[in-house]
């Protein structure tokens, strides 16, 4: 390896070190039933800002500032850097106000201010309010979950 390659890896690691990822799962709905949802959560350096990408609605597109205020009104520390949300599965419409709850749990998981344990364990559905606090879930969702989902809501 030459000198300079080497000191790229070394630059590359530590930026590497610098990123910060979490995954959570939602639901979306499809006709009627129930199609779960990833939501990935990449925190890393550059200019502040929430992009979304995998086919979110324009409802979807919205949640940023109610997670964004949400965050901060509930007492945690909303990260300034760029924060990139990714919606799985990507050829799937994603659609509502329910995944407020998932991104935020997901930008507090990413951001270290969330215990991350048990996130695999559980399907996060809400819309937050401005306040900080969460909308219950007939308000955001127009059918009966699945027998087998497991929620949790704050």
């Amino acid at each position: 390896m030459l000198a300079h390659q080497a000191s790229w890896a070394i630059y590359a690691v530590g930026f590497m070190k610098v990123a910060m990822l979490a995954r959570v799962w939602s639901a979306s709905l499809v006709g009627i039933d129930a199609v779960k949802v990833g939501v990935e959560v990449d925190i890393a350096g550059g200019l502040p800002g929430i992009v979304l990408v995998g086919l979110p609605s324009q409802e979807v597109q919205e949640s940023k500032e109610r997670v964004r205020t949400a965050i901060k009104n509930a007492g945690y520390a909303f990260p300034m850097r760029k924060i990139v949300v990714n919606l799985t599965p990507a050829d799937l419409r994603k659609e509502g106000p329910c995944f407020d709850l998932p991104i935020s749990v997901g930008v507090l998981a990413a951001s270290e201010q969330a215990n991350t344990d048990l996130l695999d364990d559980y399907l996060f559905l809400g819309k937050c309010r401005w306040m900080g606090v969460c909308v219950q879930l007939q308000a955001c969702w127009r059918s009966p979950l699945p027998p087998n989902a497991l929620v949790f809501l704050v």
